[in-house]
């Protein structure tokens, strides 16, 4: 790792083709061992820091099989990280060390600092590099590697954000064509030089604040990149205008969409694949118990809705509620929310407001009894009642309603499981709409990043000389 040191994090890494088509998809589960090696140094990671911190504040100084430990932690890290989820670019197997290993693709030195600041160690892992911290949340994910690690899992930074949606789309590339895409790869090399120039930092390993400045390839600024391969544009030309880094930008926000598109889409197709019942329906059920003569829903509010209507069918479909009594027969209905005002005025009688993991919180309205039985009530618009499961079937009309479920003999102490569904007929084509537009959000972005990180590799170019003319002869 020679050459002028532009900055005292190096990180270098050698696109190692060729590459195997499929052992990418694996790759995670290769992994495992150093997975669990490093789980253990990642353990130890937080208390040699701490360690470090005091160290460096007395002294000034970082000492030095403590530095070595440090950065031989995330050298290795990045080496799986390399190899695994955060790169792809090698199918060599990592080394089991904390040292250098030079002949491999993917290496990271830091240069020992002799002397450190008092000061500078007391803000710069939290506050100096806060803004740092934030992009590198939004390329690593997670609210980021350094600030979000937990001591077992920290060396997992590369299992999402930015990077994990690239490294998707590299190794779907590389499965279908045989190849991985060389501008991707340096735009990559970019992302993850910065968070380990920024790891570094946090983790007191320099004073030397990183730069903002996505230094993408595999080699440092001013090296010449290791190894080529055929299509790798000459080294020196590299040149990240505004455009082009507008461009980048613009791409990777248009991929951590697409990503949430294409999550939810695939969250709901899955529930309106497997989530509905026997009879299409999608449905919630709750136990319920109130000490008084009824139990009630909050209002339902239904504004513009006319029964029957068009939008309403194709969008939420039949709707069904059930009821079935504990130990009475049960009587569930719907009116309106006036009505069951008026009906329930003088009794005493629960609200359903909120539904948590720990149960149903009601409102208690305190009362008398009932003067009348809910059967003989005349204010529902739909009702059921009789002995074990009850289904109320109600065309939907605009206004506000209420569903009161109830002993049907009006006595006091309800208990009741109650089920609420709907088939929902659009979810379908809600989950092909989202994955539609979240395919469509991905290939834009892709082709933004490819566009501007090939631009940025081939650089100026090299200007065309106009070939001479002819010479002119002349016969008499």
């Amino acid at each position: 790792m020679t050459a002028a040191r532009s900055y005292p994090i190096r990180v270098e890494a050698r696109l190692d083709e060729p590459l195997s088509r499929w052992l990418w998809l694996v790759k995670w589960v290769l992994a495992v061992p150093h997975y669990l090696i490093l789980a253990v140094l990642w353990f130890a990671y937080p208390f040699v820091g701490v360690v470090a911190f005091f160290a460096i504040l007395i002294t000034g100084r970082y000492p030095r099989p403590l530095f070595d430990f440090t950065v031989g932690v995330l050298r290795w890290s990045w080496r799986v990280q390399f190899y695994a989820s955060s790169a792809l670019g090698t199918d060599r197997y990592p080394p089991f060390t904390l040292a250098d290993v030079p002949d491999y693709p993917a290496r990271l030195e830091v240069e020992y600092p002799q002397h450190l600041s008092r000061g500078l160690v007391l803000v710069k892992s939290w506050l100096l590099a806060l803004p740092h911290l934030v992009l590198v949340g939004l390329f690593a994910g997670g609210g980021s590697w350094l600030a979000g690690r937990d001591g077992s899992d920290g060396f997992t930074w590369a299992a999402g954000g930015l990077v994990g949606v690239l490294v998707l789309v590299a190794g779907v590339i590389l499965l279908v064509t045989g190849r991985y895409p060389r501008p991707l790869f340096d735009f990559l090399l970019g992302l993850d030089r910065w968070v380990l120039r920024v790891a570094a930092y946090v983790s007191l390993l320099t004073d030397v604040y990183p730069p903002f400045r996505l230094d993408q390839g595999g080699a440092e600024p001013g090296d010449t990149e290791p190894a080529p391969s055929p299509d790798t544009p000459a080294p020196g030309h590299a040149g990240w205008t505004g455009g082009r880094t507008a461009a980048a930008i613009a791409g990777a926000v248009l991929v951590l969409v697409s990503a949430g598109l294409l999550t939810g889409g695939a969250a709901v197709l899955w529930a309106d694949r497997t989530q509905r019942d026997a009879d299409g329906y999608f449905s919630a059920s709750n136990g319920f118990s109130a000490g008084g003569y009824a139990l009630t829903s909050d209002p339902i509010q239904l504004h513009g809705v006319e029964a029957g209507a068009a939008g309403w069918a194709a969008t939420v479909g039949e709707t069904r509620i059930r009821a079935t009594g504990a130990e009475k027969p049960v009587f569930v209905g719907i009116a309106r929310t006036a009505d069951v005002s008026r009906y329930l005025a003088a009794a005493e009688y629960s609200t359903v407001t909120n539904l948590t993991e720990n149960g149903a919180v009601t409102v208690i309205h305190p009362g008398g009894a009932l003067g009348v039985r809910p059967g003989e009530a005349g204010i529902w618009a739909a009702g059921a009642t009789g002995v074990g499961t009850q289904t109320l079937e109600w065309p939907v009309q605009d206004g506000d309603w209420t569903l009161v479920v109830m002993n049907a003999d009006g006595s006091r102490g309800v208990v009741a499981q109650v089920e609420a569904g709907a088939t929902v007929p659009a979810l379908g084509w809600v989950a092909a709409f989202v994955l539609g537009v979240g395919l469509l959000v991905l290939a834009g972005g892709v082709a933004l990043i490819w566009i501007a990180a090939r631009g940025a590799s081939r650089g100026p170019g090299t200007p065309q000389v106009p070939a001479p003319e002819p010479e002119r002869t002349s016969t008499v």
